[in-house]
């Protein structure tokens, strides 16, 4: 829950995102923003910083000045999984608006700068078919990831949501990056230019986060998803630095935090949409394996 310390920031995006209070995410269980938009995201192309795309696949908010997701939000049930296999082809989206730069795969230059094309919404929580396989390559999906953080805790991460999954159970997931500043084996950078020709300006660039967070909220599959939350519901929230030296058995458990400390380091309201007292209780809670 966001506290009365926080500094609260009035938009044009989030008035107009007040306005389309009937949008269909906002209304349908199951979509990714049942429980809120934590950023107020708006579909008007002049909330640059804070675009909303909504996809069968994912939902996110996308910031056409760091070129890379504020957050992206998906649901994930056990028919979501399936054996499509993993698509491999990253691309530009062609659905984000004209003016703003279309992230190519090219653009990352890893062996110059040394960043995995990270997925936040990941390929396989979208093997049911290989047309959603394939929406999770579009570049507004991705963040530069150091390669320790994306082969390893993060991947490890993807594996136990998808075991959640399996075993019976629904998420409502929210993955994204923080502060500016990562480190991979080529050294430490805050981002990654893009060629003048390919942008047209050369000060363009595709930010670093320093941190990469995420977000799981885990209910057993069934009906009524808000009705059923509890203070026992389990939630599970991790901000691990996005640099290498991450050691093999190191585990996401190692960077578990409590929601209120991943909103207080981004400037989101998560669960927003869910009743204030529940919403701190679920919030507060750090996971405890």
């Amino acid at each position: 829950m966001m506290r009365m310390q926080k500094i609260v920031r009035v938009t044009l995006c989030a008035t107009l995102l007040a306005l389309n209070a009937s949008a269909f995410c906002q209304t349908q269980e199951n979509t990714p923003l049942y429980f809120g938009n934590p950023s107020g995201a708006s579909t008007d192309p002049a909330c640059a910083e804070n675009y909303l795309m909504e996809k069968p696949q994912f939902t996110l908010s996308y910031n056409a000045t760091r070129l890379i997701p504020n957050w992206v939000a998906w649901h994930l049930c056990p028919s979501d999984l399936g054996s499509s296999g993993r698509a491999g082809d990253f691309h530009a989206d062609a659905s984000l608006p004209e003016k703003f730069y279309h992230v190519q795969k090219k653009d990352y230059q890893f062996v110059k700068y040394g960043f995995d094309r990270g997925h936040l919404c990941p390929s396989a929580d979208r093997s049911a078919t290989k047309e959603d396989n394939a929406e999770t390559f579009l570049m507004t999906n991705m963040i530069p990831q150091s390669p320790d953080v994306n082969r390893i805790t993060w991947r490890l991460l993807e594996e136990f949501e998808r075991e959640l999954c399996r075993a019976g159970n629904e998420l409502y997931i929210f993955a994204g990056g923080a502060g500016t500043g990562g480190t991979s084996a080529q050294g430490t950078f805050s981002g990654i230019p893009i060629a003048p020709n390919a942008a047209g300006n050369a000060a363009v660039q595709i930010a670093v986060p320093a941190f990469c967070w995420k977000i799981l909220l885990i209910l057993p599959e069934g009906d009524g998803d808000k009705a059923r939350l509890s203070a026992d519901t389990m939630v599970i929230a991790v901000y691990m630095p996005n640099a290498q030296g991450i050691q093999n058995g190191t585990t996401w458990q190692s960077f578990l935090v409590s929601i209120d400390f991943i909103e207080e380091k981004t400037g989101f309201d998560f669960f927003s949409d869910v009743e204030e007292d529940l919403q701190a209780a679920l919030e507060a809670k750090i996971y405890c394996p």
